[in-house]
């Protein structure tokens, strides 16, 4: 924004025309004297947005006739026409062509036809927006319905008291319900109750902010209600479509559903309105007012959030769904390090002067999650920032659906990630400073067994209905597969388009079932399949079809997630001969039921979880001795540890600190590995630099070598013709926060991208590029604008002061009986729901909510995204509304209160006393 923060913007081509006669309708318009001189001192001015929106389509002709009507006076056209001198039917015309723009409303009272201006927001303003023909021929119009509020509103900084503003925050109901002193106007039903006549428009916030490019990904259809005479109009004039009663109610409950809240205009008077507004703290103007001014009493209800901290469980739906930044999450357990305790904003124009440098213009791409001093560590540390706290509290519940429900916002492969994940949330657990860390994982795999059976598998339901819009996957590994989930959930027309013949990607083809058996896989990804997501099997993007071909059939958007597929070879002499294989084609074969022979002694080299899957596989494919030879030392090993304690029980022998020098062969066919020993892995900074003593070398018979030493990504011609990048090391170039490649219309993510991970990071990386798709393929959406950034902080654990806590042992599920370590069957169980109460019992509720009481506006919103009961709405104020024509007193007599405030602080200051 920097200096244009506070002038109207102008897109280019725009020229004035300075029309005196619409100059003197804006100055009426806005209560200016009727007789001031257009442009002139006590005048709005040429480049003013009250100028500017009536100038793009009202006719001098047009603002002669609407001269007559006044401000808040209703006329009928022959009135207008004995005060102007001209017929009625011209009259009635030139007013009908200001009505229609929006310039004044129009009802039809007896019979005739009566005609009135109004203030321009709420009002004037909206109404001129909400008529699409004006977006289509001036889109001016929005650029100034956007300043108007940026260019005025911080003269109206700390001079409405609470209740009395434009407009009005509106709780959602059932955030109320049982509050014993809430009015009847503070109650959503009560406006739809009292009236007939119902129509839905657009939203004019995000009409303009899309015409501007700026949209938040929240858009603007069927957005906003109108009622009564409001309605009427926007019926007659082509605004709005009428609706029943039940219709408003469910567009309602939908924008409750999908985060919004509730406004209305205020200026009707007490416990009246003609519209209801569904915002997003992103996109609408409104709450611009408090977000960027921190001009809260403007807008806001007479409730607060408050958080009961014994019920909360930091899982940050209600932080992720506040319009307005007023809630982050904390700590709740008590510290020998300092820690945040209240984040209420103390310095607010209720007695400052309220001037640039307090604003916050930037409100929409730096909200924060978490207070500086931390937040629970499991969040912070899952790729996909997954409510850890929460589903582990609701599984303690045995609310196992909403558990999974819970899981889900965030990872729509539980099941999986209940077997595969490497358990960061694990590894950072506080309770593991204690003893043993709570066995997350674990959780979530009891808690997804209900994926797994038909009977209680559960379909969710769709957000919205975007099926005209196609968009394409390519690749269904996780991120494929997670991207195309999210995006099926908000409507969209997704196919996935996979060269293999079965989906799931290296899932599927990469780990053995001993791990992961593929029903698990096809399970979840059946309800994928259920969402409406079309799969494409066999089929190679870039061979078979191109992308050129695939936006010919109408796809809009694309994600490429094609994964790291390709083996890794170690460019040493010997690594043609037979019986040398990479890990990963050994385990495509194995797992695609391929006769793989492995008799004899084989050896594996590498010390990752790709080294250790073909070990065990190897050594189920052969009754001869299967060794394991890495660089690293036993605790630099990148493989997890509990796969490496199942690979030594599994009789599989690791041996550290060597490195491969050639691999013998006689006649085409492997004999064996030279090593020699390697000193270190890594130099001082960290980095990979292995040291070796060339002098110590051992040579090690084997019938088979598995190279298992990194991964390769396979591009083929699948991005021939863009403008898509690599780096050096054959990852794709894509922007960190959007995954937005140098194609505009590809987007990428997992491990093509990022470079070998772990399927919890390619699925948080697949939600990223649903949201990234879904603005980009919708009208005038940034990708930044409005976006959660995601950026966590953990708390000081060493710092964290446990008083009492339950001492239960870690829990551990028995292993299936009849599986043996030959067999690729799973032969991990699952914990019985015994074990899961014990097991819930040991988490230490690290996290909590915390409120800023000041910026909390009382929509409600957090209320119904807690599942815990945790947080309320508490009423706070008592502020009613007031009359548009009545306002002006009681404005006055707030800024007369506000300049003494200021005065007596300045005072206090001066002399010490603050």
């Amino acid at each position: 924004m920097g200096s244009q923060t506070t002038k109207m913007i102008f897109p280019p081509g725009y020229v004035c025309r300075y029309d005196e006669q619409v100059m003197r309708l804006a100055n009426m318009m806005g209560r200016k004297k009727p007789n001031v001189r257009p442009g002139g001192k006590g005048s709005l001015q040429w480049d003013d947005p009250e100028y500017v929106i009536l100038e793009a389509g009202v006719t001098s002709e047009m603002a002669e006739v609407g001269l007559c009507l006044g401000s808040y006076e209703k006329h009928s056209a022959a009135e207008v026409a004995k005060k102007l001198g001209k017929s009625e039917d011209y009259c009635h015309e030139q007013l009908m062509k200001l009505a229609v723009y929006g310039a004044c409303f129009v009802n039809r009272v007896e019979g005739v036809d009566l005609f009135w201006t109004e203030t321009w927001i709420p009002g004037t303003m909206e109404m001129i927006v909400n008529n699409m023909d004006n977006i289509e021929k001036y889109p001016i119009v929005a650029y100034a319905m956007e300043a108007y509020g940026r260019v005025r509103g911080p003269l109206s900084s700390g001079a409405f008291p609470v209740g009395v503003g434009l407009m009005r925050v509106i709780p959602i109901e059932s955030a109320i319900d049982g509050e014993s002193r809430k009015a009847g106007y503070e109650e959503i039903s009560k406006y739809l109750n009292e009236n007939d006549l119902f129509s839905v428009s657009n939203c004019s916030c995000r009409t303009d902010r899309e015409v501007m490019g700026e949209g938040c990904g929240h858009l603007k259809e069927d957005m906003c209600i109108q009622m009564g005479h409001a309605a009427e109009y926007y019926i007659r004039t082509g605004r709005g479509r009428q609706i029943t009663r039940e219709e408003a109610f469910a567009i309602l409950k939908r924008a409750e559903e999908n985060g919004l809240m509730h406004e209305i205009p205020n200026t009707d008077g007490p416990g009246h309105t003609h519209a209801i507004c569904n915002c997003c703290g992103c996109g609408c103007l409104s709450m611009r007012t408090a977000t960027m001014f921190k001009n809260v009493d403007m807008i806001r209800s007479n409730y607060r959030a408050v958080v009961d901290r014994e019920k909360c469980v930091a899982c940050g739906r209600c932080v992720e769904n506040c319009p307005v930044n007023a809630l982050k999450l904390g700590q709740k357990l008590c510290s020998s390090t300092p820690v945040v305790t209240d984040i209420t904003t103390r310095i607010t124009p209720r007695d400052e002067v309220w001037e640039e440098d307090k604003w916050n213009e930037e409100y929409r791409t730096n909200r924060e999650n978490v207070v500086d001093s931390g937040t629970a560590p499991c969040k912070t540390n899952c790729p996909a920032h997954i409510g850890v706290q929460g589903y582990i509290k609701l599984a303690a519940q045995g609310r196992y659906q909403e558990a999974l429900e819970l899981i889900r916002l965030e990872n729509p492969l539980p099941a999986v990630c209940g077997r595969i994940c490497n358990r960061r949330c694990e590894q950072a657990c506080t309770r593991g400073e204690v003893d043993s860390p709570v066995a997350i994982d674990e959780i979530k795999k009891y808690v997804a067994q209900l994926e797994l059976d038909p009977a209680t598998r559960k379909i969710p339901e769709k957000r919205h209905d975007y099926s005209d819009k196609k968009i394409a996957v390519i690749g269904s590994g996780p991120a494929g597969l997670s991207c195309a989930y999210f995006l099926a959930l908000d409507g969209y027309q997704v196919t996935i388009f996979e060269k293999e013949e079965k989906p799931g990607g290296m899932l599927t083809l990469g780990i053995p079932g001993f791990r992961l058996e593929k029903a698990v896989v096809e399970a979840e990804i059946q309800i994928i399949r259920e969402l409406g997501v079309e799969f494409r099997m066999g089929v190679e993007v870039g061979k078979d079809v191109t992308l050129t071909q695939l936006r010919q059939e109408g796809y809009r958007g694309f994600y490429v997630a094609i994964g790291a597929s390709g083996g890794r070879k170690l460019g040493i002499l010997g690594e043609e001969a037979e019986g040398v294989f990479t890990g990963i084609d050994c385990l495509k074969r194995i797992n695609r039921g391929d006769v793989v022979d492995l008799s004899g002694n084989t050896i594996v080299i590498g010390g990752g979880n790709v080294a250790v899957d073909a070990a065990r596989a190897a050594a189920r494919l052969s009754q001869g001795e299967v060794r394991m030879y890495c660089l690293e030392s036993r605790e630099e090993m990148p493989a997890s540890e509990e796969e490496i304690q199942e690979a030594l029980e599994e009789g599989i022998h690791i041996c550290n600190g060597y490195g491969p020098v050639r691999i013998a062969e006689s006649g085409g066919k492997v004999e064996g590995v030279l090593f020699q020993k390697c000193l270190s892995v890594f130099d001082e900074a960290g980095r990979f630099a292995p040291v070796f003593d060339e002098t110590d070398t051992i040579l090690v018979p084997a019938d088979h070598v598995v190279v298992t030493v990194g991964q390769s990504i396979q591009w083929g011609d699948l991005l021939e013709g863009t403008k898509a990048e690599l780096r050096r090391n054959n990852t794709i170039v894509a922007d960190a926060l959007t995954y937005q490649t140098g194609e505009a219309d590809v987007f990428a993510g997992g491990d093509c991208c990022s470079g070998p991970g772990f399927a919890i990071d390619a699925i948080a990386a697949g939600k990223q590029g649903a949201i990234s798709l879904h603005r980009f393929v919708q009208n005038g959406q940034s990708l930044v604008i409005g976006r959660d950034r995601r950026i966590y902080k953990e708390l000081d654990k060493k710092g964290a002061v446990l008083e009492e806590y339950d001492r239960t042992p870690r829990q551990r599920p028995d292993n299936l009986d009849g599986v043996g370590h030959r067999s690729f069957a799973d032969g991990r169980g699952v914990l019985t729901e015994e074990q899961i109460q014990k097991e819930t019992a040991r988490c230490l509720g690290c996290g909590a909510t915390m409120v800023d009481e000041y910026m909390c506006v009382g929509c409600g919103q957090c209320t119904t995204k807690c599942k815990f009961d945790a947080i309320h709405l508490e009423r706070v104020y008592d502020g009613a509304g007031v009359e548009f024509t009545e306002m002006k007193p009681v404005v006055i007599k707030q800024m007369v209160k506000r300049k003494g405030k200021i005065a007596f602080k300045k005072i206090k200051k001066k002399f010490g006393a603050v």
